[in-house]
């Protein structure tokens, strides 16, 4: 059986799902539930659904979409985008989510990880840290859709989430998104290390093989986005998923 979760990873903006690279020129890629009807057929794992406009537009979460793709998800969903506050994560979970993801807002507003941790379980609360590297070659902490630098250092920032209730961490390699080289090992064994709870990694894979050299350096979780969506050196968008055999060939 296999332990190490492999999560498909949606950017919504609008109504549509788009894939972008290194946060920017964000291409469409299909319908929502679409592609939720093919990742059931392939029993995914998981799925994880962010919306990549919400806090840069200053807005909440689309509930109406968000309730759609729960009603038609067969596998666990987490969803992040926009939450500021308990009332709209108490309202993404009776929706039929599992898991809330907070970014933006954990920076902003960090005692709200702690408040919903406590009100609603650590396991269901997830931190997403997005990671880039500035001109020196330094990892920093970026938020709103990367276009805002925290110069926070992920390490740090990594243990103060988890101290204040984060479940999980959503790590995102904004250097590598969408390109399909590889995930930021050296940024994953950092951050990894440096915390007791899972850290999905994120932002770079392009083949089976980058699964497996993610979790020698300490990824509990494997998330991609292009991988899934993007057929051939064209890019050509056709959904897929490994098959259970091919995985479990990667990852045991």
């Amino acid at each position: 059986m296999l332990h190490t979760r492999v999560i498909p990873c949606l950017l919504l903006k609008g109504q549509g799902l788009v894939k972008t690279q290194k946060f920017k020129d964000p291409k469409y890629v299909g319908d929502p539930i679409n592609a939720i009807k093919i990742f059931n057929d392939k029993e995914v794992d998981e799925l994880v659904l962010l919306d990549i406009a919400a806090s840069v537009e200053e807005r909440g979460p689309n509930f109406k979409v968000i309730e759609e793709v729960a009603s038609e998800c067969f596998m666990p969903l987490g969803y992040g985008g926009g939450i500021s506050s308990l009332e709209q994560i108490r309202t993404i979970f009776s929706l039929g989510v599992e898991k809330v993801i907070i970014n933006s807002w954990a920076f902003d507003q960090p005692e709200l990880v702690r408040a919903a941790s406590d009100s609603f379980g650590s396991q269901s609360i997830v931190v997403s840290m997005d990671v880039k590297k500035n001109f020196f070659g330094k990892y920093e902490v970026h938020t709103r859709s990367a276009s805002l630098n925290t110069k926070q250092d992920p390490v740090q920032y990594a243990r103060e989430m988890e101290q204040r209730g984060a479940g999980e961490i959503l790590l995102t390699s904004v250097d590598r998104d969408g390109l399909m080289v590889g995930y930021d090992l050296q940024l994953l064994s950092k951050v990894a290390g440096a915390v007791n709870i899972p850290v999905i990694t994120c932002g770079g894979a392009g083949a089976l093989f980058h699964f497996a050299e993610a979790v020698a350096h300490g990824a509990s979780a494997l998330a991609a986005g292009s991988m899934f969506v993007f057929q051939g050196k064209h890019r050509a968008v056709l959904i897929s998923y490994p098959d259970r055999a091919e995985l479990e060939r990667h990852l045991q």
